[in-house]
């Protein structure tokens, strides 16, 4: 599989992959303000849901590690103020809320600490150990549960078969292995050979620059086409399986991921064609009952026509409208795949069991 994660530390710094730039070049960034994360979230530096969450709760370590307070009191407001802000960064991945709760979570269980006796500044530097060893733990589950998902999707998968995905949820967007790409990595060690056509997925390109780059790197046959493409491979009978990522996943199955996933899976249904989604644990909101409640990120509209271009490829003051992600109704989806194994409709029973 492709070595390009997403983050690292070197020498107690943060470090994170500068997904902007590639493929042309890979240059990593240090992380050391709340702000330097924020600006690496929300500008896409680092992408992907749960390498959103992984990164958050990095991050936030990363912004409070030489935080110089009084007593606990004056630590836990200092977290709080520094956890909301990150929050803003992006709205609809919900790894990023459940990453940045559980390291509050974490924090809550010193409370009473200053019963202890110890130092505030004993305690401070145990506080923030145990902050950096949460978050550690919280890549840790995403590779495993990312490495469980491949084998799960590997069983709904056949030996040379044509495989269709968008946008990036390989090994870029997790902690390692990625969330629907696992079964195509743990595939080529079988020498399933497959072959995986890559949307571009517009605005930004995530396909062309992210899952063609990663693939290609890892030595899977992959072929490039543009998001309007996708029902000609599909009616020239080149798809066998469409498999996408998940950013948040509803009660009811209803799944938000990058714009032009919906389009798919209705394409994939009219083909006769399996639509799977990926969605770990950490990315399913039981809290959310459907897809009409979930929070679609909008963007800056020049990434549609100005981003990529030298000159711009509409006229000056054109209207845009440029959603993050689209919401896949249940529908539509032939299988959801969790490192709890694979759920099948009815959605609403099946996922809320994975949590019981």
């Amino acid at each position: 599989m492709s070595d390009g994660l997403p983050l690292k530390f070197e020498e107690g710094k943060l470090l994170i992959l500068d997904q902007r730039l590639l493929p042309g070049e890979e240059r990593f960034i240090e992380i050391n303000t709340k702000e330097d994360i924020w600006d690496a979230i929300k500008n896409l530096k680092v992408r992907g849901a749960p390498a959103i969450g992984i990164a958050a709760a990095y991050g936030l370590w990363a912004a409070l590690k030489d935080l110089k307070t009084r007593d606990y009191k004056e630590f836990s407001l200092k977290f709080r103020e520094t956890k909301e802000y990150l929050e803003t960064s992006r709205p609809t991945a919900v790894n990023l809320f459940w990453a940045l709760d559980r390291m509050e979570k974490k924090l809550k269980e010193y409370e009473d600490i200053k019963d202890t006796g110890i130092s505030w500044e004993d305690s401070a530097k145990k506080i923030k150990e145990e902050l950096l060893r949460e978050a550690e733990k919280i890549r840790i589950e995403d590779e495993e549960a990312c490495y469980a998902m491949g084998r799960y999707g590997l069983e709904l998968l056949h030996p040379g078969m044509g495989i269709l995905t968008h946008c990036n949820a390989g090994a870029l967007a997790t902690a390692k292995y990625g969330t629907c790409l696992a079964p195509i990595y743990l595939g080529k060690e079988k020498g399933y050979g497959f072959k995986v056509f890559a949307d571009e997925t517009r605005p930004l390109l995530q396909g062309s620059r992210l899952t063609a780059w990663e693939l290609k790197k890892a030595g899977v046959d992959v072929t490039l086409i543009c998001d309007n493409m996708a029902s000609a491979v599909m009616k020239n009978g080149w798809i066998d399986a469409v498999v996408t990522g998940c950013d948040r996943m509803a009660a009811n199955g209803d799944g938000a991921n990058k714009i032009g996933t919906s389009a798919l899976a209705i394409l994939a249904k009219e083909y006769n064609i399996p639509f799977y989604m990926y969605a770990p644990l950490s990315t399913i909101d039981l809290d959310t009952p459907s897809g009409e409640q979930i929070k679609i990120e909008l963007r800056d509209g020049e990434e549609i026509y100005k981003m990529w271009y030298e000159k711009d490829m509409a006229p000056e003051g054109t209207k845009t409208y440029n959603p993050s992600f689209d919401v896949t109704d249940h529908k539509y989806i032939s299988a959801v795949i969790t490192e709890k194994g694979i759920v099948r409709p009815p959605y609403m029973e099946g996922l809320k069991k994975l949590f019981e």
